[in-house]
């Protein structure tokens, strides 16, 4: 059993890749699961098929984590594409397209502020609970083993583009809306997207969203830190 983001998965890993990075996340104590996951050798002997450049071990990580974050709606959650990074037991979370430099600016973080952290560099979830919205580390980090298991508080998101210069400013909620739901999973059942959606709502009028326009210098992270703190 696991224990993802606060949710008990039975999920049984077969491969290297997805047991070594799903061991932090091993746990005693549940009882009983609130997701069971399975992937027949069928399914992903189908999927390696139909994507050659991928290793069934590639298969069983992308596809497990796929599962995984289908449901998550189920729990009050989403998966929102970013690099999360920590400091001072806060979140924060960098999201744009394949490219753009997510990591690389949360990288620099890490030299700028010492104590800060990668929660998860590719695939972190968010779930709303009685204290708020939480960021939390998964397993399924995309090309990176970058993860940590652990939520903390959801301090602000920032859809983040290059430029010569520094500069955040508040999203527009529609901008916010839709720069996220082009970097989530969208469920493919009714339901369960109505569900998403209902989340989103309730993220985008909770947490501030920001847009960052930044280049790689140290002082991409002091923009935008002070940008997503100053009004404490």
């Amino acid at each position: 059993m696991y224990n993802i983001a606060g949710i008990n998965v039975d999920m049984a890993p077969k491969y290297p890749r997805t047991l070594r990075q799903s061991e932090a996340y091993l746990t005693d104590e549940a009882s009983e699961s609130d997701i069971r996951i399975r992937l027949s050798d069928e399914f992903l002997e189908h999927k390696q098929r139909e994507n050659p450049h991928l290793t069934i071990e590639d298969c069983e990580y992308i596809w497990l984590g796929s599962e995984f974050y289908e449901l998550l709606p189920e729990f009050g959650g989403l998966l929102l594409h970013s690099s999360a990074v920590v400091y001072k037991g806060e979140g924060f979370l960098f999201s744009a397209p394949c490219g753009t430099g997510k990591s690389t600016h949360t990288q620099i973080w890490l030299k700028r502020f010492e104590g800060a952290y990668i929660l998860n560099d590719d695939k972190p979830a968010i779930r709303l609970t009685k204290d708020g919205f939480y960021v939390y580390g998964t397993p399924f980090s995309g090309k990176t083993d970058l993860n940590v298991n652990e939520g903390v508080p959801l301090r602000g998101i920032c859809m983040l583009e290059r430029g010569k210069e520094n500069s955040i400013e508040k999203a527009d909620p529609e901008a916010a809306l839709f720069g996220i739901l082009n970097q989530t999973v969208r469920p493919v059942s009714e339901e369960r997207m109505d569900k998403l959606l209902k989340i989103l709502d309730k993220l985008i009028t909770t947490v501030p969203v920001y847009k960052l326009c930044c280049n790689m210098e140290l002082e991409a992270a002091e923009v935008s830190y002070r940008g997503m703190t100053q009004n404490r």
